[in-house]
């Protein structure tokens, strides 16, 4: 493997120093899915919804209740995790192409030089190549081979978006050369897919996180005690297109938007078992997230369901649903079964407390946002704490956290539930959400008397129901001064 970033090589020779003196090294199975809501799950809260493997991971584990991704949609949001890098400190385009800059050390890249096997399954979303989106036809690289992956299987972006196919390492699978894709960007947010019929056909919508399932049962059967490994697995649900199997459809309490987070808990749960039956659960840190907050949309709203409980606002949004999710961990003998972390935790923190997990010192300048919590996850009930800042990025802005304060330094949710100036919303009209905040009228409307920036008491008022900054003016001044230090966008 080259050389990806000055220093690199020392940590190298040092960790091999280190495991060869007999450090124990954890496998590590990281499960992400794509817009779960805290509410959506059962330990969260969720009574329309069952989620039997979801909660039994909390029950034998630690439930995080102030764990937050970076934003509020999914791109950075992974991107952070795999490098313990904040969007606004990336080195990249503005565009499709590969998020990962060339010499950056990744936290798959840091896992395979410490001797571990490494695979991703299912969403990627962090781009391939350096020019846009790339031919889909050609080789696709540099992609998640390139940051330290030993193989990859899965949809390039959502399962949305085109080209509507699997890739496996570099090509498209399935794809006829007679049958060229094609994409036609003038079409729709995404662009059209055309051509590639084979190729779709054979990733079937209803299916992906089955099929993801069973790839990753088959990556736990030829793994042996010896060797760890590093297992990225990123489910489809239940992001849009809410499609769940026939089988699942019907079965839970909140419409089929409940019903496929019944489907992801039952594909969870496949691949649990796959890994029991391998004998490699007990010595195996599981870790279970979604990307972003839950999408409001009008099926789940009839259903009674709240896919973010009592929290403001949903996906691409700064406010708290935007980016509060759920974080459930399990590590036999390591974690305390049946624990709860209640301090603020932000998945920019991932790749530094895996890193310690493993006995891995991360060389210069390797996540450089984030650093380890891993005391978080093994002495949940007494660990200090050490994080009490973040930033979260919504579509239209960020917003501040320090300790119990939330500031926005403008109006609206800066994401796309309350824009300013008005624009296109997410999901549902906000009159049919059911939030209330103080400077939001109940058509989505900011109020002319409303403040120009926002602070809220997470403590006293999680939902964010008052903006309370003409109350503290000094406290929204000084963390006004945080964020200019920062230079993070308004």
């Amino acid at each position: 493997m080259r050389k990806l970033a000055g220093g690199f090589s020392l940590w190298m020779a040092m960790a091999a120093a280190a495991f060869a003196a007999g450090v124990s090294r954890p496998n590590i199975l990281f499960i992400i899915a794509d817009d779960l809501g805290w509410g959506d799950v059962g330990c969260y809260g969720a009574t329309k919804i069952q989620t039997p493997r979801m909660d039994q991971l909390a029950r034998e584990g630690v439930r995080f209740t102030d764990a937050h991704s970076t934003c509020g949609v999914c791109n950075p949001s992974r991107y952070a995790i795999l490098s313990g890098t904040l969007l606004q400190h990336a080195k990249r385009k503005n565009d499709y192409s590969l998020y990962f800059h060339e010499g950056q050390v990744t936290l798959p890249a840091l896992l395979k030089s410490a001797g571990y096997r490494t695979a991703a399954l299912g969403k990627w979303h962090n781009g391939f190549g350096r020019n846009g989106d790339p031919d889909w036809n050609q080789e696709l690289k540099p992609g998640p081979l390139e940051i330290g992956f030993d193989y990859f299987f899965g949809t390039p972006k959502t399962h949305n978006e085109p080209p509507l196919v699997f890739v496996e390492n570099h090509k498209v699978v399935g794809l006829d050369p007679a049958d060229p894709i094609r994409i036609d960007k003038s079409k729709g947010p995404h662009g059209v897919m055309t051509g590639g019929a084979a190729a779709q056909q054979a990733r079937p919508d209803d299916q992906i996180d089955f099929i993801l399932a069973e790839k990753a049962a088959q990556f736990f059967a030829q793994q042996t005690r010896d060797t760890p490994f590093f297992l990225y697995l990123a489910f489809a649900a239940p992001h849009v297109p809410i499609d769940p199997a026939p089988e699942f459809r019907g079965k839970s309490g909140a419409k089929l938007y409940g019903d496929y987070v019944q489907q992801l808990d039952h594909c969870l749960g496949l691949v649990l078992d796959a890994l029991e039956k391998r004998g490699l659960a007990q010595n195996t840190l599981v870790i279970f997230t979604s990307d972003n907050g839950a999408v409001l949309n009008n099926d789940v709203l009839t259903s009674a369901h709240r896919p973010n409980s009592v929290l403001l606002g949903q996906k691409t949004d700064a406010w708290e649903a935007g980016h509060r999710i759920p974080l459930l961990a399990r590590w036999p003998g390591r974690i305390p079964s049946g624990s709860l972390r209640a301090p603020l935790f932000t998945q920019v923190d991932c790749m530094a407390t895996l890193a310690e997990a493993v006995g891995a010192k991360l060389p210069d300048g390797a996540s450089p946002d984030g650093a380890s919590e891993l005391a978080a996850f093994t002495d949940p009930a007494h660990a200090p704490v050490k994080r009490t800042e973040a930033s979260f990025l919504g579509t239209g802005g960020h917003a501040l956290r320090q300790g119990d304060w939330l500031y926005i330094p403008k109006q609206g949710s800066a994401g796309m539930t309350v824009q300013v100036p008005p624009g296109p919303q997410w999901g549902a009209p906000y009159a049919k959400l059911g939030l209330t905040n103080s400077d939001v009228d109940a058509q989505g409307q900011i109020k002319p008397d409303a403040p120009k920036a926002q602070l809220y008491n997470l403590k006293d008022d999680l939902p964010q129901h008052t903006n309370v900054i003409e109350r503290h003016p000094d406290i929204a001044a000084r963390m006004q001064a945080r964020m200019d230090e920062l230079k993070l966008k308004r």
